[in-house]
């Protein structure tokens, strides 16, 4: 397991972050808090407080492609 801090203040940061997501077959999930999400779920993410940094955790050993994908969030 990997996971970084992002921050997804804008729509659509969310909307590029989800895109990035579904691209990995891996289980992605999205932590605020005592909030838990599905990573891949816009609704789940447009759930959490948004204001205040979140912690990405990718399952797997092969997602160094994924976390530099997602370094542009990086909080």
């Amino acid at each position: 397991m990997k996971s970084i801090n992002i921050s997804l203040e804008m729509a659509q940061k969310v909307k590029e972050f989800v895109a990035i997501t579904q691209e990995c077959s891996c289980e992605i999930i999205l932590k605020s808090g005592k909030y838990v999400v599905d990573a891949k779920s816009i609704l789940g993410i447009f759930s959490l407080d948004l204001s205040k940094p979140l912690t990405v955790e990718i399952y797997s050993d092969d997602c160094a492609d994924i976390l530099a994908k997602l370094a542009k969030f990086a909080a």
